[in-house]
């Protein structure tokens, strides 16, 4: 795991080198970068993956205290990732929270962004996404230190697979699940970032439905990727972005939930690959 200082503080990351195409991959609230660990695998082989953890809620490096910390920061701070590191012809990859990010940083020009995946994510009126965004929203209204104490449920793995947490997102991932948990239970600064994140969900909602609008203005190649069944991100959202978006193709990934990279990394990887191929 690699680290970069960035305006907000210290990111980690793994990059798996090479010189096949490059591709970001960005998870979502209350996740860190392992929930790329099968798809990497299945890529990096012809592609140079990089996956930063950002400061959503699983993160082990609690940012700088005056860090703006709403999602569009993270959007920002994933451009400048980007170019600190140099990276052009990028094809960003975003699923659930990711991918609402993904859409936050094509609306704002991606000069360095080739491409876009689009995996069944957060996008128009839905966010925080139904049930388990809210849930945590409405939770993420209390003071840090109580904030912490709702969380300790989330060491129970039937409350993680409850409807209100992970049990409608992923169907086999509650190993990673467990684990994204254990910053926020045991850091007082994980705590803290969290809380600001949630607090600016409301802002933050009609920033993504704006960018939502201008993905008619993205003219690059853009691939969406939704779970068929999908109770969260709705199925029809993954329609909707794909007409909106100019080179916008659609791609439905069945006996999966949200989070596609846990439930069907193999199926993934294969879209990602027929879309973006590595140089011969």
């Amino acid at each position: 795991m690699k680290e970069i200082e960035l305006s907000a503080g210290t990111l980690e990351y793994e990059d798996t080198g090479g010189e096949g195409p490059v591709l970001v991959l960005l998870h979502g609230l209350m996740m860190d970068g392992s929930l790329w660990d099968e798809v990497v695998a299945a890529l990096s082989p012809g592609h140079r993956c990089l996956v930063p953890t950002l400061p959503l809620g699983a993160h082990r490096r609690p940012m700088r205290a005056d860090a703006d910390l709403s999602l569009s920061a993270a959007a920002r701070l994933v451009g400048e990732f980007l170019d600190r590191l140099d990276l052009s012809d990028v094809t960003l990859v975003g699923n659930d929270t990711g991918g609402a990010l993904v859409q936050l940083v094509a609306a704002d020009g991606a000069a360095r962004v080739g491409r876009i995946v689009l995996a069944s994510c957060e996008a128009f009126d839905n966010y925080p996404a139904r049930v388990t965004g809210t849930t945590l929203a409405l939770a993420g209204r209390l003071p840090p230190a109580l904030f912490g104490l709702f969380m300790q449920q989330m060491r129970l793995r039937p409350a993680r697979r409850l409807p209100v947490a992970f049990g409608l997102l992923t169907a086999r991932g509650d190993a990673a699940t467990r684990r994204w948990m254990d910053p926020v239970l045991t850091d007082p600064g994980i705590r803290r970032d969290t809380v600001r994140t949630l607090r600016a969900a409301r802002s933050d909602a009609d920033r993504l439905a704006a960018a939502a609008g201008s993905l008619r203005d993205f003219d690059r190649p853009a691939l969406v990727v939704w779970a068929a069944g999908d109770r969260v991100m709705p199925p029809e959202h993954g329609r909707r972005l794909a007409a909106l978006l100019p080179q916008g193709r659609l791609t439905e990934i069945s006996a999966s939930r949200t989070l596609i990279p846990l439930d069907r990394p193999e199926e993934l990887a294969r879209a990602v690959r027929e879309f973006v191929p590595a140089r011969r």
